[in-house]
């Protein structure tokens, strides 16, 4: 898929229109992706706002990337951050995530300045509330930024602790809200803020509402804007906080249900995680592009090409494996929101966990391996140095890793107890892991805090190894690929045996239930993979395929051959063939492009 370096140079204007003025020109049913990347593409030429140049020195200032940003809304990206029946263009889930992976592809601080609007206002898609929604829709395309303020400055993670209060107005005037919010992203910069307030003194799960706060609304004094708060990574994000005094808003600012605050959010969250998955993505394209030019173009002392160096290639295809298990899991999830709604809990909190872990891994290991030779600087403008900056703050966006892998171990008994039984939904199994399948519409209402099915992505593997058997029968599929398969299905079947064998107490959960889901998140990757590779077996290189296995298998410290591990080599050398500015993509192959 393209990356960040412009292949032809363009003239489109970025300062006129706003997403008002193109609010209707990326619809009709036609892929907005390919038009964006084109955009992306044009406005990365020198004294573009996507140049690197451009993007260098605002991170070097630590200055917001206003320009990049207003070039997004022209173009009407933010039309596909409000659902269709919302006056939007969002029906399909993963169109959001190729969407903010493309921007990713180019700068991580651009898309989580711009796609924060996505993630404050999916609460109020939620919430069912549709008149409360549609004017959501509006503001958002009349240029609306949205934020989402959640945590505390003592509280972090923990949202049962939250301190900021809600109490209803004398009269029933509305509602006066009192406190702070911190760590926020857009929050100074946003024109709406969902707000979740305590709204019973005793708190607990039914004691938080959730508020959509309209700042130009309140009166004077009543927010106070805190300092922005400098970060390791994303530099230029508007990264803050801020203190309400009283601020009365209206009734009609209420989201959902009093007391239903903490639901709706959890169940938001559950929707945002792939927004996070779609950065990640993003970030490991541009990486792989980045070492890819520089192993082909850099010599050692004696003048050799990096590239033909047996242990850089083995290590590069080690990290396309990783890119296209990480796809594999972040798109999978991504129609999972609309095929597999009400295992959401499930495998959310998968893609969070492993994805942003994956390409923490990927850009590690791409450091280790060609860091001495100058990686760092590869292009000049220090973008591999800015990515693995950047990046490290995904993996804390809509819960940590360790608060995903806790949601998983919480439903350890569930997903043994499915797995064990064979219980999955085939039909919406399918449906999430075949790309050519139209998805069906996303309802709001079969979201659930536990999954009732566990996940069907891994319960349906003994059947998809038996498959791959079936394959190896009309010789559509190798040997190799069925023993991979199958080692796959016992190392599944054993973790799902000592992930029933867990037993802890409230809040008290076992260091090494935490080790078991890292290990679960490898099994679902491995999984939504061969699901994929399953429905088009004769589009996708069954290399690709078994390179993802090795690797998987290696993780989970299964043994592995040094023939099998050759398989990584194949994926190096479909690297470092590819046009410059692409890295090799399951999406794309999947959809009969070449990558």
């Amino acid at each position: 898929m393209t990356t960040t370096t412009p292949r032809a140079p363009g003239a489109i204007g970025t300062d006129a229109g706003g997403p008002s003025t193109e609010w209707a020109q990326h619809g009709g049913g036609t892929d907005p992706v390919p038009e964006l990347v084109r955009l992306l593409d044009e406005l990365s030429v020198a004294g573009g706002p996507f140049s690197g140049a451009e993007l260098a020195g605002l991170d070097a200032q630590e200055a917001f990337p206003a320009r990049a940003c207003r070039a997004l809304d022209a173009f009407g990206l933010p039309r596909y951050y409000v659902p269709a029946e919302h006056g939007g263009a969002l029906d399909d889930f993963s169109t959001v995530l190729r969407l903010l992976r493309a921007v990713s592809r180019v700068d991580l601080t651009v898309a989580a300045a711009h796609g924060k609007t996505y993630l404050g206002a999916i609460s109020t898609w939620i919430a069912d509330d549709p008149d409360r929604a549609a004017r959501l829709g509006r503001r958002i395309g009349e240029g609306a930024v949205v934020s989402c303020a959640l945590t505390e400055r003592h509280h972090g993670s923990d949202l049962l602790a939250g301190e900021v209060t809600a109490r209803q107005a004398d009269g029933g005037a509305g509602w006066l809200i009192t406190g702070e919010k911190w760590l926020i992203n857009n929050i100074t910069r946003a024109d709406l803020v969902t707000v979740l307030a305590r709204t019973s003194p005793a708190g607990g799960p039914r004691g938080f509402s959730l508020f959509l706060v309209d700042k130009s609304r309140l009166a004077p004094g009543a927010l106070t804007p805190l300092p922005r708060v400098p970060t390791y990574g994303i530099r230029g994000a508007d990264i803050s906080g801020m203190e309400f005094h009283d601020a009365l808003v209206p009734s009609d600012a209420l989201v959902g249900e009093v007391g239903h605050g903490v639901e709706i959010i959890l169940k938001a969250l559950h929707i945002t995680r792939t927004g996070c998955a779609a950065m990640s993505l993003g970030a490991g394209d541009h990486a792989l592009d980045l070492a890819a030019r520089f192993a082909a173009s850099a010599t050692t002392d004696a003048g050799t090409p990096l590239s033909e160096l047996p242990y850089v290639r083995r290590e590069l295809g080690a990290a396309v494996a990783g890119l296209l298990l990480a796809e594999a899991t972040g798109l999978v999830a991504a129609r999972a929101v609309h095929a597999l709604t009400g295992e959401m809990s499930v495998v959310s909190a998968v893609a969070k966990a492993y994805v942003p872990a994956q390409v923490d891994d990927l850009v590690a290991r791409l450091l280790h391996t060609l860091g001495p030779y100058g990686l760092l600087d590869a292009d000049g403008h220090g973008s591999f140095a800015k990515l693995e900056r950047d990046h490290r703050i995904i993996g804390i966006f809509d819960g940590s890793s360790l608060v995903n892998r806790n949601a998983l171990v919480d439903q350890f008994p569930r997903l043994s107890r499915g797995y064990r039984n064979g219980r999955l939904d085939e039909q919406g199994l399918a449906e999430a892991t075949d790309p050519e399948v139209s998805l069906r519409p996303f309802r709001p209402q079969a979201l659930r805090l536990l999954s009732d099915t566990g996940a069907s992505v891994v319960a349906g593997l003994p059947a998809a190894v038996d498959r791959v058997r079936d394959l190896v029968a009309t010789e559509a599929a190798s040997e190799r690929l069925a023993a991979l398969a199958g080692r796959l299905r016992q190392a599944t079947d054993g973790l799902h045996q000592e992930m029933a064998a867990v037993r802890f107490a409230p809040r008290a959960v076992p260091g090494h239930a935490f080790e078991l889901a890292e290990r679960y998140e490898l099994c679902f990757a491995a999984a939504a993979a061969l699901h994929l590779w399953l429905h088009h077996p004769g589009r996708v290189d069954e290399a690709w395929l078994r390179g993802c296995l090795v690797t998987v298998l290696t993780e989970l410290g299964e043994p592995v051959t040094e023939t099998e591990r050759e398989d990584l080599d194949t994926l190096a050398d479909a690297l470092l063939s590819a046009h410059p500015g692409t890295v090799p993509s399951l999406i794309d192959s999947l959809e009969g492009r070449t990558p």
